[in-house]
């Protein structure tokens, strides 16, 4: 792995002497680290408490039918079972959701998708929960599914983007692109404890993203105030997106207030695909005109989103899809026609970098289309276009900070290719090494139909909440001596999800006030909302809330180190909120508006190895520009670039939820495949440090925009080595194995039946 860091300027504290390596801009070591690697960190699934008792769920096996009848009298009969639960025992509002309240706590008279909740069990151990809601007998009467998008009228948000009128010009380009559905795969399935008080309230010990929205969710449903449903964040493995809606919350929570017991819950890896939401699978028709030089004259795309049964945060994620739906490039005519809807398909939500994903794989491809057609190579094409500072969206929002594309692509470019492709050994049939081979060490490739394609691809990404959305952190700092040192404890309700944001808050403590005794308390709803760890913004906006807090300690120090203060003032504490710069609703007709906050760059370069005959991959090397304003921890910076790497690879050559007619197939890891370390090849990245003077620190969310370019990027090089358009992601063997050595590749489209 080669990794180039261009130097940033930190910014020191004013409050006393910092440990060297502990600030912001420092590798600073993460806290949970030697935990987590020696498997001792507690995650939700290891809570445990006396008199608890365990609580499953029944799920729905058809995507579409009413309900006649639920009995749970044979759940009641079995031994050790205590509680059986439907909606008519729902205590409050029976319905929820993060953008519109369509989701039913528990089914009512009607199923939208398989795997919706039923009834809920609760017994004293967990198999025998699971019996009971296995005993459960629900009469259904099957009706038709709507499972095709391109059927439904059922719209949850439709969003155009009009601008300028000529689209006519010299050469012109058309595709039709899929993406398929994908999911967050992390590795800590749904799980929770719920805690009946003594006030008559509910504690939940919960891994989730966002702790105030979801008690804002939970409250009405279980009939309880605000104040009497206190989360408090547990061990998070793993998010990208799924946990910012419901799953088990509310459940284990109506069964822990029935039975005045704590309540435990937690998902298998099947339920874990039935229980949160995925990446919103997606058809796109794109057209690009261009001048013959390759300048772009306009684009014309039809983006289609499937949402799925409910809601959830469809509208945001169509709105991304379409006011970055044609890519950091300037196009002075624009015809744009984003539209979600719903489905008897399982419910879509957030995944890193959605809707922004979707796009980028669609215009991604037909640049590489332009770029044929006119002549120039993939690079120059993406020059000639290349957004700036002082740019324009097509939504006309001007790009205010640091843009500089065209020098990254030329950075990208002249980053050292990889070795060639390797060599047998004098006498033998095979290289000397199979892991680097298509197929690896199951020996399915000699290595005699072995072609090499090279692929770049460009990402622009929103950072933070857009549309007008209320987006803001809270933080509070208290500074006092203990044990006659001075020591800072920062809270925040910011989940830590595994992007190290708990080393963040404490590297910004030690830098502004120059304390290197510093503890993050565990995040709660104790303290004020800080919003979801979604978007990468939360070291933006927690980031910037956290330094706010601070700097009002520090100026109660009055010019004194802090040991100094301290002492002559007693413990301080401050509470701060923190709210970036306004941003507004797009036109609900012309899609103009100055709807982002931030907007990232990340740009890749993949090398990709293809037996063309078995249709086995192997990625040689995924090379990275990116530049990310200001680096507050490097080497988790580079953490978060790998991740989203990874993940764009995975949906480009093997991750995906199928379905039929509403049937997931592949709820496992057995048969969901995700990249593991022998698919992730050595990752060449620059990382570029261009303030911008928005936002604190100078800092740009980092974590989305790897996953975008990333999977067009793979794409790509794939095509380059095959020949075949390969418009569908992901792309599978029987794509490229499909065609024999006398089609015509060249005018293939890849596609599966």
């Amino acid at each position: 792995m080669t990794e180039t860091t261009l130097p940033g300027t930190r910014e020191p504290g004013t409050g006393g002497p910092l440990v060297s390596g502990q600030g912001v801009g420092d590798s600073a070591r993460r806290p949970d680290a030697t935990l987590k690697v020696t498997g001792e960190f507690a995650y939700a699934s290891d809570l445990w408490l006396e008199g608890m008792v365990w609580g499953a769920t029944l799920r729905s096996p058809h995507p579409s039918a009413w309900i006649r009848s639920i009995d749970v009298g044979p759940a009641l009969k079995l031994p050790g079972v205590l509680a059986a639960l439907t909606h008519e025992d729902v205590p409050g509002a029976k319905f929820y959701g993060l953008d519109r309240k369509d989701q039913p706590v528990l089914a009512i008279d009607q199923v939208r998708h398989v795997g919706e909740p039923v009834a809920l069990v609760a017994a004293d151990h967990p198999e025998t929960a699971r019996r009971a809601a296995a005993a459960i007998v629900v009469d259904y009467e099957l009706r038709d599914a709507v499972t095709d998008p391109r059927e439904s009228r059922d719209v949850v948000r439709h969003q155009p983007v009009r601008l300028g009128d000529t689209f006519e010009a010299e050469v012109v380009v058309t595709g039709e692109y899929e993406v398929g559905m994908q999911d967050q795969a992390f590795l800590g399935p749904e799980s929770g404890l719920a805690v009946p008080a003594e006030d008559g309230g509910v504690d939940l010990y919960i891994a989730t993203q966002w702790l105030h929205v979801d008690r804002d969710q939970l409250a009405p449903c279980l009939g309880l105030p605000p104040d009497k449903v206190r989360l408090t964040l547990s061990g998070v493995g793993g998010a990208f997106g799924a946990r910012e809606d419901l799953s088990m919350q509310v459940h284990a929570c109506m069964l822990a207030l029935r039975l005045n017991r704590p309540v435990k819950i937690v998902y298998g890896r099947e339920e874990s695909f039935f229980g949160h939401v995925h990446r919103h699978p997606a058809r796109m028709r794109y057209e690009h005109g261009a001048t013959r030089d390759g300048r772009l004259v306009y684009v014309k795309a039809d983006i289609l989103l499937d949402g799925g049964a409910y809601c959830s945060s469809s509208p945001a994620v169509v709105g991304n899809a379409a006011s970055l739906g044609v890519g950091p490039y300037e196009v002075p005519n624009v015809r744009v026609e984003a539209t979600g809807v719903y489905t008897n398909n399982p419910p879509c939500g957030a995944m890193r970098g959605f809707g922004a994903v979707q796009a980028c794989y669609a215009y991604e491809s037909q640049m590489d289309r332009l770029a044929e057609a006119c002549g120039l190579s993939p690079v120059e094409i993406r020059v000639r276009n290349a957004v700036s500072q002082g740019s324009r969206l097509i939504t006309g929002q001007v790009i205010d900070s640091p843009a500089p594309l065209a020098d990254m692509l030329r950075e990208l470019e002249a980053l050292p290719l990889p070795e060639p492709l390797p060599e047998p050994l004098p006498g033998e049939e095979q290289p000397a090494d199979l892991r680097s081979m298509p197929g690896g060490v199951s020996q399915a490739t000699r290595g005699e139909a072995v072609r090499r394609g090279v692929g770049y691809g460009v990402g622009i990404k929103n950072i933070c909440f857009s549309e007008g959305f209320d987006d803001y952190s809270t933080a509070r700092v208290r500074a006092e001596l203990i044990g006659g040192e001075p020591h800072v404890t920062v809270h925040t309700a910011a989940a830590e999800v595994g992007q190290g944001l708990v080393t963040i808050q404490a590297q910004i403590a030690r830098t502004e006030l120059g304390v290197d005794d510093v503890t993050v308390a565990t995040a709660d709803t104790t303290v004020g909302s800080a919003g979801s760890s979604s978007a990468s913004r939360q070291s933006y906006v927690t980031g910037g809330a956290v330094r706010a807090a601070c700097l009002a300690v520090r100026e109660r120090f009055n010019g004194l180190p802090a040991r100094q203060a301290l002492e002559a003032y007693g413990p301080i504490e401050e509470t701060r909120e923190y709210r970036h710069r306004p941003t507004f609703p797009m036109d609900r007709d012309t899609g103009q508006g100055s709807s982002h906050v931030q907007l990232a760059l990340c740009v890749h370069r993949a090398v990709v190895d293809v037996d063309v005959e078995l249709g086995l991959t192997k990625v040689v090397e995924l090379a990275a520009v990116q530049d990310v304003g200001r680096a507050l921890n490097p080497q988790a910076l580079k953490g978060q670039i790998h991740g989203g790497s990874a993940q764009g690879l995975g949906l480009a050559l093997m991750e995906e939820i199928q379905i039929r007619d509403g049937q997931v197939l592949n709820p496992s890891f057995t048969d969901y495949l995700i990249p593991t370390i022998l698919d992730m090849p050595p990752m060449t990245m620059k990382i570029l440090e261009n303030p911008d003077p928005a936002a604190p620190y100078g800092l740009r969310g980092a974590g989305e925009p790897p996953t975008l370019s990333s999977t067009p990027a793979v794409a790509a090089a794939v095509r380059a080595a095959t020949g075949l358009r390969l418009t569908r992601v992901p792309i599978r063997p029987e794509d490229i194995a499909l065609f024999d050595k006398g089609h015509d590749k060249g005018v293939s489209d890849g596609k599966r039946a």
